[in-house]
């Protein structure tokens, strides 16, 4: 039987990090799983399903990268990057390919675990009434019980991270978004200076949205603050 413990899988091939975060997790309370390579941690995640994984780039047989874009293929899980690499274009892939988000090496175990209780607050079943929907241009319907996109016919296949991201933007139509708030409101925290989460995952939303039809993409950057999205809502 599944425990009722949220999930989380530590991927990392350093036994420090490991130990670190497994000592970390548990003490509040998640079930923790381990893999020291990047092929353990694609069994694991089929066999465990896990609420949220942690993942390190750098990871012998298959690397971070190839990992998170092997899951992306068939699975929605939040997956939060770990690298002690410091290429910002490393981390800008891992965003692109559908991490949800990522910290660097050394990093705080405050701010980590602020993160995980982030993504896990953030994929919480809704509590938000069956005939609350938002809508916007080229047929575009956001269906906030079931969390369903669509455009027109077209379903959209969004992640929890960038359905959650549409419903703040199509909420707070016309008005300019920071990078910062939308931290504090998508993501769940309020770190400053670590917006580029932000960027790639607009980014990616905005692709899907045109992908359906590009009249749906009202999504509109507002230079040296954040983003709005232009027009109304229902």
């Amino acid at each position: 039987m599944r425990s009722a413990l949220p999930r989380i899988l530590v991927v990392d091939d350093e036994q420090a990090v490991l130990d670190l975060l497994v000592y970390n997790l548990s003490k509040a309370h998640y079930e923790v799983h381990t893999a020291t390579n990047g092929r353990r941690a694609l069994d694991l995640a089929r066999q465990i399903e896990p609420d949220l994984i942690l993942l390190d780039l750098m990871l012998p047989e298959v690397d971070g990268l190839d990992v998170c874009r092997e899951l992306r293929h068939t699975s929605k899980v939040p997956i939060i990057m770990i690298t002690a690499r410091g290429e910002e274009v490393d981390r800008v892939v891992g965003l692109e390919l559908g991490a949800d988000d990522y910290i660097c090496k050394p990093f705080s175990v405050r701010e980590l675990m602020a993160r995980v209780k982030a993504v896990l607050r953030r994929t919480q079943p809704s509590e938000a009434g069956s005939a609350a929907i938002l809508s916007g241009p080229g047929g575009l319907r956001l269906d906030i019980e079931r969390r369903e996109v669509t455009v027109g016919s077209i379903s959209l296949d969004l992640t929890r991270l960038e359905f959650d991201l549409l419903y703040t933007l199509l909420l707070n139509a016309d008005r300019v978004l920071t990078r910062e708030r939308l931290l504090e409101q998508v993501w769940g925290y309020d770190f400053t200076g670590d917006t580029r989460a932000v960027d790639s995952a607009v980014k990616r939303l905005r692709a899907c949205l045109r992908s359906a039809d590009p009249q749906a993409d009202n999504i509109e950057a507002v230079r040296g603050l954040g983003y709005k999205f232009k027009g109304s809502r229902a």
